[in-house]
């Protein structure tokens, strides 16, 4: 592959805030629901890069001959793969796609085709762009996806009916901090996960978080129906539980949120309620991501009586679980366990 900028990149990342900054140089672009994806194109050579540097392009084979069609002859784009259907972004649907099984792969790129969300320009024949300001690779994607559909509210919108086709598709962009929060509310029901907001001068920053990300949090009351310890012996995370309508308890996700002091002092409430049953009947912690590595005990943990209620605020649900680790807010002895059910956690 003969480009100026080859695989593999880490992309440039982006640190949470809890509001959107506004002014002069502040660009905005939804947060998409995907998979960060980087894609190197050399005529017909095609990789595409993974947030992690892994390459996804085998996963993904319905997405080959439309980047192809669709791209530039010789470039690097930065973006998002996506599942859309009928409720919106599918984010369960898209981690389907990950499967070892060539004959699954295949079969599931014709059911549940996956579409890239490109949103900046790395490189264009023999020209390195990162060093250049965000503005100008803009400027210069959207010159040559000129054609290319973008992916706006109105757009997804219609996309509801049925599930997207494979496709190219150009992310919306604002200066506005207005519109970008408006944004910031109708595209939740949606499945986006919120805003971005890029510095107009910035150059591209591999592997930095030099862009800003604001998210949708919302807060609900679990049980705490277990716990894992660090590898230190100290608290390493609060297993969380909810009810269903059969009173059983699912686990839904953990937090781990915690200074040294206070996990100590964590240990010292847990212990005494140690070894009863919890999450014995419904869903269980453990299991491993397909892109993660063996961590020594991640899957071990011990189970507690379903006694502690405490409220968390989490960004995004993977179907009725978290998607990444909650955050404590405060304990609910107010609130009987029983009362902690799914039905707390409805969707936008």
């Amino acid at each position: 592959m003969n480009l100026p900028v080859l695989p593999p990149l880490a992309p440039m990342l982006a640190k949470l805030e809890t509001s959107i900054p506004s002014g002069d140089p502040w660009l905005y672009e939804p947060k998409w629901d995907g998979f960060r994806a980087i894609v190197f194109r050399d005529a017909a050579e095609l990789e595409i890069g993974s947030r992690d540097k892994r390459p996804l392009q085998r996963y993904f084979p319905e997405l080959l001959p439309v980047l192809c069609e669709t791209l530039p002859e010789r470039c690097v784009v930065d973006g998002e793969i996506i599942v859309a259907g009928p409720r919106g972004l599918d984010f369960d649907s898209l981690q389907l796609r990950l499967h070892p099984a060539e004959s699954r792969i295949k079969r599931l790129s014709q059911e549940i085709p996956a579409s890239f969300v490109a949103f900046d320009l790395l490189a264009l024949d023999d020209r390195d762009l990162m060093s250049e300001p965000f503005a100008l690779r803009r400027g210069l994607l959207e010159e040559q996806l000129s054609g290319v559909r973008t992916a706006s509210y109105e757009f997804l919108g219609q996309v509801r009916s049925e599930r997207l086709e494979s496709s190219v598709l150009l992310t919306p962009q604002t200066a506005d901090p207005e519109q970008a929060s408006l944004w910031f509310a109708e595209l939740e029901k949606l499945r986006l996960e919120g805003i971005v907001a890029k510095r107009s001068d910035q150059p591209y920053v591999p592997g930095q978080r030099v862009m800003v990300k604001v998210k949708h949090r919302r807060s609900v009351d679990c049980v705490v129906g277990g716990y894992r310890k660090h590898v230190n012996g100290g608290l390493g995370a609060l297993l969380l539980g909810l009810y269903d309508t059969s009173g059983v308890l699912h686990y839904v996700g953990h937090t781990s949120s915690f200074s040294r002091q206070e996990g100590q002092d964590l240990l010292r409430l847990l212990q005494p309620l140690e070894g009863q049953e919890s999450f014995g009947w419904g869903r269980s912690p453990g299991g491993l991501s397909r892109w993660s590595a063996l961590r020594g005990t991640q899957s071990e943990w011990l189970s507690i009586a379903p006694k502690l209620v405490c409220e968390v605020s989490f960004d995004y649900l993977q179907g009725d679980r978290f998607r990444h680790a909650a955050r404590f807010e405060r304990w609910r002895s107010d609130k009987a366990p029983a009362e902690c059910t799914f039905d707390q956690l409805e969707s936008p």
